[in-house]
């Protein structure tokens, strides 16, 4: 079923993305083909509870990942 964006009101489509990155007071989690609601206007972002839910038992460990791969960090200085 399609919704509104609650920004720009917007129809919300459900798409299958191949990568989407999750922040988590814990960590980082991506997440592979999975289904997630954008807005057809501004692109924004919705994601079911059972993926949020998923989300924070990976990064909480109480799920284990498939595979873990490592992600370049860096600092800039400041001009």
């Amino acid at each position: 079923m399609d919704y509104k964006c609650q920004y720009c009101e917007g129809t919300v489509q459900p798409r299958t993305v191949k990568r989407e990155a999750f922040k988590h007071r814990d960590g980082f989690v991506i997440f592979e083909d999975v289904a997630i609601g954008v807005c057809d206007t501004c692109g924004n972002r919705y994601y079911s509870a059972d993926i949020l839910h998923a989300v924070h038992a990976v990064a909480t460990g109480a799920k284990p990942p498939e595979r873990t791969e490592q992600i370049p960090v860096i600092h800039l200085e400041s001009a």
